[in-house]
């Protein structure tokens, strides 16, 4: 299974290794899905999680991001025809078209609206692993 991972919920997913978001961290870091991305994701991960409020060890955010950049599929993903709400949230759909991601996974789904989602499954954390528990006992893990 492939996805697109909005940064709150990576965040999300730190800071709280409890419920979905943290279980969807641990499952894109033991390699049981494919996290997609590219370099503008990954320099936004990168801004965010070395913010002081978060805590996080810059050491331990660079590790983290070195593991990301080395087991994620990069792509090169083209403009989106339509602009979203907040456009800092373009690269994400850009990428998920782009890697024919099965979804993208954010805590904020207002900022993807449906007209704009070019056929892409955007989902919060919590459906995500609804959806993924039902793939992975279906046998397509």
């Amino acid at each position: 299974m492939r996805i697109v991972l909005d940064t709150n919920v990576l965040v999300s997913g730190l800071l709280s290794p409890f419920g979905p978001p943290g279980e969807i961290v641990r499952l894109v870091s033991s390699g049981a899905v494919m996290l997609c991305l590219d370099a503008r994701i990954l320099a936004e991960y990168d801004e965010v999680l070395v913010r002081p409020r978060f805590g996080f060890d810059e050491d331990s955010v660079a590790a983290l991001l070195d593991y990301l950049d080395f087991a994620s599929e990069t792509v090169a993903a083209e403009p989106l025809s339509v602009r979203l709400p907040d456009r800092d949230d373009e690269p994400f759909l850009e990428v998920a078209l782009a890697c024919r991601a099965d979804c993208l996974v954010t805590g904020n789904l207002a900022h993807f609206p449906e007209n704009a989602r070019a056929g892409v499954a955007v989902l919060s954390p919590a459906e995500f692993i609804e959806r993924y528990r039902f793939w992975a006992a279906s046998g397509d893990a």
